[in-house]
């Protein structure tokens, strides 16, 4: 709510949320987020949870919520009915603000009030402003977001606000942004980024244009109707814009200054031809987990710059990395034994700083007595302290007794010219306990024999790493399976390839 306060208090005439002509200014989103709030106590819950697309009823709740004192939990509204249930069932006693197709999931739940958006926008216009006595605990909860659940159900981590406000007031500067700054914002709500750019953007000062449901076509005309100057896409999102840009002929995004991407691996091809589409834009490779509030290391624009046009092997490839660590967040890299590793090994990425939460509501914390969190993630750090991601942990492949990285597999195939990207995966094997498969979108169609090239590409593989890493199997394909937010689902290729192991 500090944030929101300073926003309103300094640039209240400015449009927060919306279009340049009929949005809601700061004043106005604070108005709502008060009697929103009044709202929000009337129910006596202990959680205020949403399930919808992104409109302004979301920063109006968001704050609402914090205003209120109750954590804000937005859910993915892409769920199943059951998987929807299932979450809501966790954050009762609960107010829940629905889209009109999704209310019917849960509205039947004992100790949950779900309303739909319109008759809760409705009740704000009937409503007093709440007293402004919000809480100023840096320690109380101001967001669950619930993790995707790919090994066991899923599991709500704790972000406070100290956590939240940390990483914005290190990384944003107070009213940074020109009066004819617009960010688009189509990530989901329930992605941490789409709770960042939220923050960040009213903080900051800049406009918020939201997209509910990503469409490349439907980014690039509304990113062009309202001269929107920032934006954050996933990978994936990210080529189709640019493959479009590309088909239309399109002069790229005449007002976009910044772009930002993350929330996945971005092959080097592809952010070489957005350069190339977007020759004006500063792009931001941003690097962060749900517990970690967000950003937590990022390749800015001059690193994007100088390794597209550097002839050396070691700058270009930094292209692949996720740049350095924000000066507030310290990173190490460890062993399985959680003992610091020499420059350039792999291991687990470990962090610390005041915006690393590591905390699961009602499961403890996952950060230890000095402050590191474990993430989960593999990587290493080179020489100057740029960071490389490689995939999972859990993701290893074990191969005769070897520890292998799917990571540096798909690193190597991604240097072949025929080769647009490749998921490298494990696969139950009698004889080798895994065998390892590589999955590769070629630059190419190749929908006839592929016998050669797959000889060709483990032959290149084998060059250059150890023959132990030298891939089973090699399958084509046109594209690998995402989810919404870009992560790569390992666990689909590997139920669809498992027939491998023993070919």
């Amino acid at each position: 709510m500090m944030l929101l306060e300073m926003a309103s208090g300094a640039m209240g005439d400015r449009v927060a949320v919306g279009s340049r002509d009929d949005g809601l200014t700061y004043e106005q989103l604070f108005a709502r987020a008060g009697a929103a709030a009044a709202v929000i106590r009337g129910e006596g819950v202990a959680n205020v949870g949403m399930v919808d697309i992104s409109s302004s009823c979301l920063p109006i709740t968001l704050f609402a919520s914090a205003w209120a004192g109750t954590p804000f939990v937005p859910m993915n509204y892409r769920l199943t009915e059951d998987e929807l249930r299932y979450l809501a069932g966790e954050i009762r006693p609960a107010l829940a603000v629905c889209g009109g197709d999704y209310i019917g999931s849960i509205d039947s739940l004992d100790e949950l009030t779900a309303i739909e958006r319109s008759e809760f926008i409705s009740r704000l216009e009937q409503s007093d402003q709440a007293e402004s006595d919000w809480s100023m605990d840096p320690d109380d909860i101001a967001v669950l977001l619930f993790t995707s659940g790919t090994t066991g159900a899923p599991k709500a981590a704790v972000l406070r606000h100290k956590h939240l406000v940390s990483y914005i007031i290190t990384s944003v500067e107070f009213m940074g942004a020109g009066e004819d700054e617009a960010t688009l914002v189509s990530v989901p709500p329930y992605h941490v980024a789409g709770m960042a750019a939220i923050l960040s953007s009213v903080y900051a000062g800049r406009r918020i244009v939201q997209l509910p449901n990503f469409e490349a076509d439907a980014w690039i005309d509304l990113a062009r109707e309202q001269g929107v100057t920032h934006a954050m896409v996933v990978p994936t999102m990210l080529a189709r814009i640019v493959d479009r840009i590309e088909e239309r002929g399109l002069d790229g995004i005449p007002t976009l200054r910044a772009l930002s991407y993350g929330g996945g691996k971005m092959p080097a091809s592809v952010i070489a031809r957005a350069l190339d589409a977007l020759p004006n834009t500063n792009f931001v490779n941003a690097y962060g987990l749900t517990e970690t509030s967000s950003t937590i290391a990022i390749l800015g624009p001059d690193d994007h710059r100088e390794a597209h046009a550097s002839d050396e092997d070691n700058v270009r490839r930094r292209l692949g990395s996720v740049g350095q660590p924000l000066p507030t967040i310290e990173v190490e890299i460890r062993d399985a034994d959680e003992k610091p590793v020499p420059v350039g090994e792999r291991g687990e990425i470990w962090v610390r700083g005041e915006q690393v939460s590591g905390e699961y509501l009602g499961r403890g914390s996952s950060v230890n007595a000095e402050g590191w969190f474990p993430t989960r993630d593999g990587g290493s750090l080179d020489d100057d302290g740029f960071l490389y991601i490689e995939g999972r942990v859990d993701d290893i492949i074990v191969r005769g007794g070897e520890n292998i990285s799917p990571g540096e597999i798909e690193d190597t195939l991604t240097n072949h010219p025929s080769v647009e990207i490749a998921a490298a995966i494990g696969v139950p094997s009698t004889q080798w306990g895994e065998a390892v498969v590589c999955i590769v979108v070629p630059e190419s169609d190749t929908s006839g024999d592929n016998t050669e090239l797959e000889a060709e590409l483990q032959g290149f593989v084998k060059e250059r790493l150890r023959s132990s890493r030298t891939p089973d199997h090699i399958v084509f394909r046109q594209e690998l399976p995402y989810n919404e937010t870009g992560k790569l689902l390992r666990r689909v290729l590997r139920d669809e390839y498992a027939h491998l192991g023993d070919a």
